[in-house]
């Protein structure tokens, strides 16, 4: 189980983070990036699976700019609410907060990024604008298209749903071959957010292989 802690940004923005850490010494750091639902326990638990596997992982509560300790469910009028509160922010200031968590996983070596949905459009521009970051791995991120010019600085390896719709199957493939230097894996029968056991889209099959291959692209880059 991991525990609360509070970093700084370098506006001075103060955030709330999640903060899980491996017995024994790290491998390295991993920054997680929340959906639309916040810090919510289906991303503590995704920082604390990353923690089993010997990362101290940081999960920073990026909707803290615009209403602190949001935590919610998956259900329809939850879905809107946290549209209007990611309509809100600031890319600009989503980077900051980035770097904050970044800065803070470094104590334990070399720091990969990972997020889902909102998150996973967060990492991949974290990969092209955030210094010190080793590795990158953008999950069915819906802006990413928005952001295809955006050139990465780090490796980054993509994970999209094929039926997705946000981005769909012809955006992803048309941002895969914009960047072929980036890894990019497509999962059959997969829609958004086939990584959250806790939405009715959850996919096993491909959140088990997507979840290993971000673990191999961990072990390759971070360590």
């Amino acid at each position: 189980m991991g525990s609360w802690i509070e970093l700084q940004a370098e506006d001075g923005h103060k955030l709330a983070a999640y903060k899980a850490e491996p017995t024994g010494k790290p491998r390295g750091g991993i920054v997680v990036i929340q959906e639309i639902f916040g810090v919510n326990s289906h991303i503590k638990s995704v920082a604390d699976g990353y923690a089993a596997d010997g990362y101290l992982v940081i999960a920073p509560a990026m909707f803290d700019r615009a209403q602190r300790n949001y935590d919610t469910g998956y259900s329809q009028p939850e879905i809107e609410a946290g549209r209007k509160v990611m309509q809100s922010l600031d890319w600009g200031n989503a980077m900051k907060d980035v770097a904050a968590a970044v800065a803070s996983a470094k104590s334990a070596g070399k720091v990969g990024i990972v997020g889902y949905c909102w998150g996973g459009t967060v990492a991949w521009l974290a990969a092209a604008r955030v210094p010190g970051i080793a590795c990158s791995v953008p999950h069915y991120g819906g802006g990413m298209p928005n952001f295809i010019g955006e050139k990465p600085k780090c490796p980054v390896m993509c994970n999209f749903g094929e039926l997705d719709q946000s981005p769909t199957l012809d955006q992803a493939k048309a941002i895969a071959a914009a960047h072929p230097e980036i890894a990019a894996h497509f999962y059959a029968g997969a829609g958004h957010g086939f990584n959250c056991d806790h939405r009715a889209s959850y996919n096993a099959a491909a959140a088990k292989l997507a979840r290993e291959r971000t673990l191999a692209f961990f072990r390759q880059h971070v360590g």
